[in-house]
């Protein structure tokens, strides 16, 4: 469900009020539910997708559910707690209205009244207090956050992302450029990071494309930032070997990350990683072992660790190979696994 391009104002209706509770959607879950035997459902982003509201269905069927929290919706509307370039909790400690004050989303004073509804009637109906018996953080600082929510902490687990490190190859000895991957959104930090590389003497490619793309690309422009190449969206062997010429991986974000998988890429490759020390990020980059950190938003300090670690390019490879350790023993496929499955047996009641 979405509000495609060309839907008029009674389709967009029509649709907001499937966001709300989608009877179809329930009674499409009931008919799945008809035709095969499940254990166990467990939920990723299905906000406006699926619709929450086929929890009850679960729920009726006796089907225990677990809910992986990949971002922070159950407290901010737009999903990220940021506004106007920077971190807001406002809906946490004024309350969820702030979201139609603030016009959080996109600007619209309608987008941002539809969220706020949704988060009420969601609320009101306890859809997730009463269906889920488990909420699973990818990272501490989220447990933490979902508890600061309201969520109740003894339905909150931690669960580290994992990855498959038999599809990576390490690389310690290439350090040809400076790498970031992701979304190009003013949460991701990239106007700082270009900021803190210009003039360096040394290349940064930026993998990706988002909203703000063009904003970027003129900028560094404007700005004579002529060490910056933007890669665009890239995928299969070109990314993979992006991720194993460089030297290291920047995340500068400015919200709260998560467990970002980008991390996770970059310790697989054998590079260290540079980012913000901000939300699920320190649990991931320990400083002076697997990378180094720094205060969000400080284009400064950002350039001077970029320094130094260029100045040192023997300690790229010695926290390259801590990075790929630490990737090996903590964050791989089977120890994701048995967590997973001490949560379903829990879920499910059996001891």
């Amino acid at each position: 469900m979405s509000f495609d391009a060309g839907q008029g104002l009674v389709r967009k209706l029509g649709t907001a009020l499937r966001m709300l509770y989608s009877f179809e959607n329930n009674k499409l879950m009931g008919m799945l539910l008809s035709d095969y035997k499940v254990d166990i459902a467990h939920a990723h982003n299905i906000y406006h997708r699926v619709c929450p509201s086929v929890f009850d269905v679960l729920r009726k069927h006796d089907i225990p559910v677990v809910m992986t929290l990949h971002d922070y919706k159950l407290g901010c509307s737009i999903y990220n707690f940021y506004r106007d370039d920077q971190i807001c909790t406002e809906c946490l400690s004024a309350g969820k209205y702030r979201v139609i004050k603030n016009r959080c989303t996109k600007g619209s004073l309608t987008q941002s009244l539809f969220h706020y509804l949704e988060a009420e009637v969601h609320g009101l109906l306890d859809i997730y207090g009463k269906n889920v018996a488990f909420f699973i953080c990818p990272s501490l600082f989220s447990l933490r956050k979902h508890a600061e929510i309201g969520v109740d902490e003894k339905k909150l687990v931690h669960i580290p992302n994992f990855i498959n490190i038999a599809a990576y190859e390490p690389d310690y000895e290439k350090h040809d450029y400076i790498l970031f991957v992701g979304r190009l959104s003013g949460e991701k930090g990239i106007r700082t990071l270009l900021d803190a590389v210009r003039g360096l003497d040394v290349q940064v490619r930026i993998v990706g494309e988002g909203p703000m793309g063009d904003e970027y690309r003129a900028y560094a422009k404007d700005k004579n930032i002529n060490n910056v190449v933007f890669e665009g969206y890239k995928t299969g062997e070109e990314l993979r070997n992006l991720f194993r010429n460089a030297a290291f991986l920047l995340l500068p974000s400015e919200w709260y990350e998560n467990a970002p998988m980008t991390v996770l890429e970059a310790f697989a490759y054998g590079k260290p990683v540079v980012g913000s020390d901000i939300g699920g990020i320190p649990e991931m980059v320990v400083e002076g072992k697997t990378g180094l950190l720094f205060k969000p938003g400080d284009y400064k300090e950002l350039r001077e660790k970029i320094n130094y670690l260029l100045s040192r390019p023997s300690m790229i490879a010695e926290m390259g190979k801590e990075a790929r350790k630490k990737v090996e023993e903590e964050y791989n496929s089977e120890v994701h696994y048995q967590r997973l499955m001490e949560v379903y047996e829990r879920a499910c009641g059996k001891k």
